[in-house]
């Protein structure tokens, strides 16, 4: 059965369990638990390799079981699994079963038993993977879409920060790892990494961190398909805004969750909430603030190795909040060399109306002089209109800007129509430090018909007024009058 078929067959299987209150998330969950036990099991019989799995709670455990005995056990399996460390503990993070009807549960499992998972190459299983969660995404109503970020985008920014098979990469907001894969499948065909030795070597180069376990459980499993992760789990659940851990990477490829503010709870010694909060207060924060992209920008700024690169989506407020906004910019341009800025269009995320860009920052020595002395800007949203399903943006939207980047030779770099150089003089005499500039003539300004569809404009202006609210709610904070 080839990857298509099979990617057809076992989402198929989705829509009956759909109709049964299961999300596809929920169903993907499932499918990952399965598979496990069923690699785990191929492991054993085909290679003669030791079990990674506790007795009791392995793939021969359920698979010939049917009804409730097949269900009480599977959950007793799952209930196990969720409690141990490493890989397992990641893809079974508080893991449970979902599909209550044992005859569902039975063809799942029959479904899974009918292949030799372990036959099939790398990249077709993690290609299975990916296009099921490529299809959760189109779930708007599960909002998985927010964890997804196109892959055309992710493979151009891998591109032209040309990770080394040496360096270190993190992904603070990993979601379901497309940053990480993309960065593992670029530093694969790098020349060092014919050596057995570096290739080896690679797998320990990546770590990754989200809030959310379900979409960590994902993560572990995309990762595990591809065959990067081993006995021990690359990603983890928790929140990174809470501290650094320590640690530094020489490379951070990453999408922040959308929206301006997040909360967390302050946890006693005894086990009760003490409070909850939304500005993150760290020693290694210069501001503080609740929006929560300003601080995941502290947050990369701070863990970012000496002489380390990052590529960094976020949404437009970053580059003319005021206040906290300023003085992170102001920081950036001082101790980092924030060197390209690409200004993405509407239209290729999940959540309508975004404005976001990709900053491209690497991190400096401490020097009396600050380290940017021109940030170019691409503009490709201005008389640029893309859908998620009529006109996704591709690889080839991308090539200009890529070529225009001019990776490993950026003091080749020549201005376009496109693509602007903006002496740090400049940038710091504008008004706090505004760094959303354009300059490209927006056609639809004269052609009506050019104007986005009527459902984007709506999103577009909703989060400017949510931008606009939290404003004002700032100021009446500061004046003493409390929220509105």
């Amino acid at each position: 059965m080839n990857a298509q078929t099979l990617v057809a067959k076992v989402w198929n299987f989705a829509h009956v369990l759909r109709d049964q209150g299961v999300s596809y998330q929920a169903y993907i969950s499932q499918i990952s638990y399965l598979l496990f036990l069923k690699m785990d099991e191929e492991r054993v019989t085909q290679i003669g390799e030791a079990s990674m799995l506790p007795a009791g709670a392995r793939w021969s455990d359920i698979k010939d079981l049917s009804g409730e005995a097949l269900n009480a056990t599977y959950v007793k399996l799952l209930d196990k699994l969720s409690k141990q460390g490493g890989i397992i503990g990641a893809i079974f993070l508080k893991a449970q079963n979902e599909i209550q009807d044992p005859a569902k549960l039975k063809r799942l499992v029959g479904l899974i038993e009918s292949e030799v998972w372990l036959g099939l190459p790398v990249d077709v299983k993690g290609d299975i993977y990916e296009g099921l969660l490529a299809r959760n995404a189109e779930d708007v109503k599960s909002g998985a879409g927010q964890y997804f970020t196109p892959r055309s985008l992710i493979e151009a920014m891998v591109q032209v920060v040309d990770p080394k098979p040496n360096q270190t990469i993190h992904d603070p907001a990993c979601g379901t790892a497309g940053f990480l894969l993309a960065a593992w499948q670029h530093m694969k065909q790098h020349p060092k990494a014919r050596d057995r030795g570096v290739y080896s070597a690679l797998k320990n180069k990546f770590s990754g961190v989200d809030i959310v376990p379900e979409v960590v459980r994902l993560a572990a499993m995309n990762l595990y398909l591809h065959g990067i992760t081993g006995v021990d789990s690359i990603v983890e659940a928790k929140d990174a805004l809470l501290g650094a851990g320590g640690k530094s990477y020489d490379v951070i490829l990453t999408n922040p969750p959308f929206g301006k503010k997040q909360s967390y709870r302050i946890i006693r010694d005894d086990g009760e909430i003490d409070s909850e909060r939304e500005d993150y207060d760290r020693q290694d924060f210069f501001v503080t603030t609740s929006n929560k992209q300003l601080n995941f920008l502290q947050h990369i700024m701070t863990v970012l190795a000496p002489n380390g690169e990052a590529a960094v989506v976020l949404p437009d407020n970053v580059l003319f909040e005021g206040g906290a906004g300023e003085t992170i910019r102001r920081r950036l341009l001082k101790n980092f060399d924030f060197h390209t800025l690409l200004r993405l269009p509407t239209g290729i995320f999940y959540k309508q109306g975004v404005k976001a860009n990709v900053l491209f920052f690497d991190k400096k020595p401490p020097s009396e002089t600050a380290a940017t002395k021109d940030l170019w800007i691409y503009d490709l949203r201005t008389n640029q209109r893309f859908t998620l399903k009529e006109r996704p943006m591709v690889r080839a939207d991308l090539h200009d800007f890529i070529n225009c980047y001019q990776s490993g030779h950026r003091s080749k770099r020549e201005e376009s129509e496109k693509f602007k150089r903006f002496p740090l003089d400049t940038l710091l005499a504008r008004d706090k430090v505004n760094l959303d500039i354009f300059w490209v003539k927006d056609h639809a300004l004269d052609d009506p018909d050019l104007l986005p569809p009527p459902d984007e404009v709506a999103a577009e202006i909703v989060e400017s007024l949510e931008t606009a609210l939290d404003r004002f709610r700032n100021v009446a904070k500061a004046l003493g009058e409390g929220p509105i």
